[in-house]
């Protein structure tokens, strides 16, 4: 039985971590390259997220915890 090479597309299945400035690249578990990202790059993120200093926020909206008399309340206001 002879073996024949074949290149596979899995483009789609590859993630990025963004670690020590670069990106790192994964394909599951496996780390397969690197990105070298430029000093100074800026990227472009959702409203609601932030990079910075190659960390990536998420902006949430969490309960207070100040009063928690009042987190198990049911809908008819009885708690």
């Amino acid at each position: 039985m002879t073996l024949n090479k074949q290149k596979l597309d899995i483009t789609d299945r590859v993630t990025g971590k963004i670690e020590n400035g670069q990106v790192q690249l994964y394909l599951e578990n496996e780390h397969i390259g690197s990105i070298e990202l430029p000093e100074g790059i800026q990227m472009k993120m959702e409203h609601h997220f932030e990079a910075e200093q190659n960390k990536i926020y998420q902006h949430v909206s969490v309960p207070d915890q100040s009063e928690p008399r009042y987190t198990d309340c049911d809908e008819g206001g009885w708690c």
